[in-house]
């Protein structure tokens, strides 16, 4: 192990330890993780502890951090850690009752936009697993004259989500209910939107530790084949969707063929898949045929 060159208890001996530790158990950005953990335990910002690498770590900030890497060297993800994850520029608190927001889900932002090109078109907007509710924000976010109903199976989740909506500026557009995609429903929506449980069962153990152990099973868990979800879903757009509404759905990889196939068993046509950053087909659109 290489030493470590700043003296004992300062920021740069901190941030050299912890960094040979998380190298050490194969995270992938061991430097970052542990800038953004340690200036998270000294309430600062990352290029603070970068102007000044012998500036003294104080006891109590050296303490947090010590719990915050022992968590992490045990694979609790980063967005735990911190309690918060940015998605489409916007702050989210996180819970272990949820799954973390991640980049490849803003592709269905983007494809509810690009279905949109009027943003005054979309009054209603419904996201069905709403988890933290960042999908459904992100929407009323760009869709200025909407307003937004998110459903989730599990209270924790929908309580998580009506924090963000109020943290965020957005309660009074939108709210939430413990329910499923089968909830009977009051009125139509011109935009469904969700990302369901898509992995299949028996491949949710091969799962990174941070996903596997530290996520919610039923975020993840998309039954033997990964698509008893949309089976649910696609059954009940036909009576959520308003005239000229879209729905938009997250994809697994290698997943389009077959949930266009079960949208069609149920009326529903396709209008476009869009790919996430790394050119994985990710967000389907899908319309009243």
């Amino acid at each position: 192990m290489t030493a470590c060159a700043d003296p004992s208890g300062t920021v740069g001996f901190f941030l050299c330890r912890a960094g040979q530790a998380l190298r050490a158990a194969a995270i992938e950005t061991p430097r970052l993780e542990a800038r953004l953990l340690l200036s998270h335990a000294m309430a600062c910002r990352q290029e603070d502890l970068l102007r000044d690498p012998r500036a003294a770590v104080p006891p109590e900030a050296a303490a947090r951090f010590a719990g915050l890497l022992r968590r992490r060297l045990d694979h609790a993800p980063v967005a735990h850690l911190l309690g918060e994850q940015e998605f489409w520029s916007l702050p989210f608190r996180v819970s272990p009752a949820t799954l973390i927001p991640r980049a490849d889900t803003e592709a269905l932002v983007e494809a509810a936009l690009d279905a949109f090109p009027d943003r005054g078109a979309v009054h209603r907007v419904l996201d069905l697993g709403t988890g933290t509710g960042c999908l459904l924000l992100a929407a009323l976010t760009e869709f200025s004259a909407a307003t937004g109903l998110g459903l989730d199976r599990v209270p924790a989740a929908a309580a998580l989500a009506r924090a963000n909506a109020a943290r965020l500026g957005l309660a009074g557009r939108a709210g939430f209910a413990v329910a499923d995609w089968a909830a009977p429903i009051a009125g139509r929506f011109d935009l469904v939107l969700s990302n369901p449980p898509y992995i299949e069962s028996g491949a949710i153990p091969g799962l990174m530790p941070e996903v596997a152990r530290h996520e919610p099973a039923s975020a993840l868990d998309g039954g033997d084949d990964g698509l008893e979800a949309y089976r649910a879903i696609a059954a009940a757009l036909p009576r959520l969707l308003a005239p000229g509404g879209r729905a938009v759905l997250e994809l697994g990889q290698g997943q389009q063929a077959a949930v266009e196939a079960i949208a069609a068993a149920q009326g529903l046509r396709t209008l476009a898949c869009r790919a996430d950053l790394g050119g994985v087909p990710r967000a389907l659109v899908l319309a009243m045929a």
